[in-house]
């Protein structure tokens, strides 16, 4: 997980997203030689899925809570330091002093799945022997980290007020020292007003930048005040409905064809006590109750709920994958024999998802402004749970509920499928593997070789190098390579984690998979008269695909040189029409450095980025290719194939 340094938490998909080509001279001094050779014929082309390559959403690094959902208020209920009062309202914090006022907590919420609410006893008043400071005393919020306010931007803030008297509160979002002033509105409103909760909107329009900014709540008059559920949010959000727009505009640059989510270990939780449970974080975000996320040690007030996952997955134009609880959590399990009523959980939540309007749960929907059924055809039954003593007979309760009420839905086994058939039904089984050394996985790319060819697919939904570099990357493409050429057995694959607070990892060697899913492999072979492990240095693949956008067609070919030495690379295509390869407008992408540790920062954004380059003149015969592969490198060519 990374430090929790940046003031914004600018959130990367690990590779600092600042993608730009540049030139990029090669000079390879080597002796090293290979032949790539690449059946391109019809017989020889094998269908990839078309959802070969998604995204795996989990609440962890604060992927959400700070993150990619747009709230900037952190525990914007003041329910993260328990329902007992009084209790820890970090990182809320005083603005005066004990003579000033006694901020305190208590159960006084207007919202009954979370009463917490803070109450202001303000102690000085706007004249007298006691007066208040001009500015006023109050309280204030960093967010995560502190906010990243904008210059002419506008901020919604929405927040619930109660007093004993007539108020005025000022609402501004400043610098972190209070004195930069970006935005300022004021609350004034009659004791009658607000004898009772009620709720204010104040719209604030960013008059300078901050990236390390803090929301204040200040009066200078005397009395009790209370507030809840306090919120700020940016108006311009991605397709409106709440989530960071720089965010999720990379990943739809990534063009997942799934969304796996909430989790991961966030759906298990430590304990069931502090598992995601999907029905508390529906609804009017001012009810939700929030939860402690135990596992991941920090509290999320579930404004990103079950709702806003299956509205993400849409508005990128992606299939959702629903994990949910099986009644299983690292450290409690229930049994069994007391298991249906989790199962009824999960088939409410599909009623949600995909049932008419005018169900019981599927109003419920509705009611959050999404009528129709969202298109949801996979769901995966637990989490890394298959060694569980309770997991098989669970997840059987499980299957068979819900292939009895949605015969369509594909289900997915926790239990791992590809070394020996599975015990149980399933559709699909999940595989996860991190690897602390890159190596080690470089060379899982032959793991799915000797996969049985019958019975359900994989799921790669979890891969990653946990230590960020170039090398890594290289590491995982190789990986990859081995999935697109086994795309017979493995269905679906997704890196984990999506999102960390800082140091990038391979987002641009994921790019440069995109375009697999629904792709055709074609059989690619390699051969050198150089040592047996230069050879294993080398993985290679070849795929044909159509640019979407000019009905191009292209043969990419994508070369992972993990070795020390660089290699001069003849490409030989077979089984395409003669001179059917057009080499002016065909291109060269390679991503390296000088240095295979080296990594992206916040510090230094553009050190690894893909570079495209002049494609190296072809062969005599126009179909061959000789090409320059640097050590250390994803090199992806895509050749544009035109037909006669």
């Amino acid at each position: 997980m990374g430090s929790c340094k940046s003031p914004h938490v600018v959130l990367l998909l690990y590779v600092l997203v600042c993608f730009v080509y540049q030139s990029f001279a090669i000079g390879v001094d080597t002796n090293q030689t290979a032949k790539l050779l690449v059946d391109a014929s019809e017989a020889s082309g094998r269908p990839i899925s078309d959802t070969l390559f998604g995204i795996f959403f989990e609440e962890i690094n604060h992927a959400g809570a700070g993150g990619l959902w747009a709230e900037l208020v952190s525990n914007r209920g003041f329910e993260a330091g328990g329902p007992n009062v009084p209790s820890n309202i970090d990182p809320w914090s005083i603005i005066g002093t004990e003579s000033s006022l006694i901020v305190s907590t208590d159960r006084s919420s207007f919202f009954d799945r979370n009463k917490v609410a803070l109450r202001m006893e303000v102690l000085c008043d706007s004249q007298g022997a006691n007066s208040c400071p001009d500015d006023g005393v109050g309280i204030y919020n960093p967010g995560f980290w502190g906010m990243n306010i904008e210059k002419g931007k506008n901020y919604s803030v929405v927040l619930y007020v109660r007093s004993s008297g007539s108020i005025n509160v000022s609402v501004s979002l400043t610098g972190s020292d209070g004195l930069q002033k970006l935005a300022a509105a004021s609350i004034i409103a009659s004791g009658s007003e607000v004898s009772n909760w009620t709720k204010f909107k104040v719209m604030l329009d960013a008059q300078g930048t901050n990236p390390n900014s803090r929301l204040q709540l200040t009066t200078t008059r005397k009395g009790f005040i209370w507030f809840d559920q306090v919120s700020v949010m940016p108006l311009d959000t991605y397709k409106g409905h709440g989530f960071r727009k720089d965010l999720a505009e990379i990943l739809e640059d990534l063009k997942p064809q799934f969304m796996r989510f909430p989790g991961g270990t966030f759906v298990e939780g430590e304990w069931l006590r502090n598992a995601f449970r999907w029905k508390e974080t529906i609804g009017p975000w001012e009810e939700r109750p929030g939860h402690f996320a135990d596992v991941w040690m920090y509290w999320t007030d579930d404004g990103l709920g079950y709702f806003e996952f299956l509205q993400l997955a849409e508005d990128l134009g992606t299939l959702p994958i629903w994990v949910f609880n099986n009644g299983i959590s690292r450290n409690d399990e229930v049994d069994t024999s007391s298991v249906l009523p989790f199962v009824q959980e999960a088939l409410d939540g599909l009623e949600f998802a995909r049932g008419n309007p005018n169900s019981t749960w599927g109003s419920l929907r509705a009611a959050m402004g999404h009528p129709e059924p969202f298109d949801l055809r996979y769901v995966a039954i637990g989490n890394e749970d298959c060694e569980k003593k309770n997991y098989r007979g669970n997840y059987l309760k499980f299957y068979s509920a819900i292939k009895c009420t949605y015969p369509d839905i594909k289900i997915i086994s926790n239990c791992d499928g590809s070394s020996q058939k599975l015990d149980h039904p399933a559709d699909l089984f999940d595989f996860h593997f991190y690897a602390d050394d890159a190596k080690n996985m470089f060379s899982m790319a032959h793991h799915f070789d000797h996969t049985s060819r019958s019975g359900p697919k994989a799921f790669v939904s979890e891969y990653a190098v946990t230590t960020g570099s170039l090398l890594a990357a290289l590491g995982e493409a190789g990986f990859l390579i081995g999935l697109e050429k086994n795309c017979d057995v493995v269905e679906m694959a997704s890196y984990a984690p999506l999102f960390a607070n800082d140091n990038g990892r391979n987002y641009w060697m994921q790019s440069l998979f995109n375009e697999s899913s629904g792709a055709t492999v074609f059989n690619a072979t390699l051969q050198t008269n150089s040592s047996t492990n230069q050879v294993e240095q080398l993985l290679a693949s070849a795929i044909s695909w159509k640019n979407s956008e000019n009905e191009n067609s292209y043969l990419r070919i994508k070369i992972v040189n993990f070795g020390t030495d660089a290699v001069n690379l003849k490409i030989v295509v077979d089984g395409l029409e003669l001179n059917s390869i057009n080499l002016s407008e065909s291109t060269k992408t390679v991503l390296t450095s000088n240095n295979p540790m080296d990594g992206n920062s916040f510090n230094d954004p553009k050190k690894v980025i893909p570079n495209r380059i002049p494609l190296e003149k072809a062969g005599k015969d126009g179909e061959d290719v000789e090409v320059a592969i640097l050590p250390y490198s994803l090199t992806s060519i895509d050749f544009l194939i035109e037909s006669s």
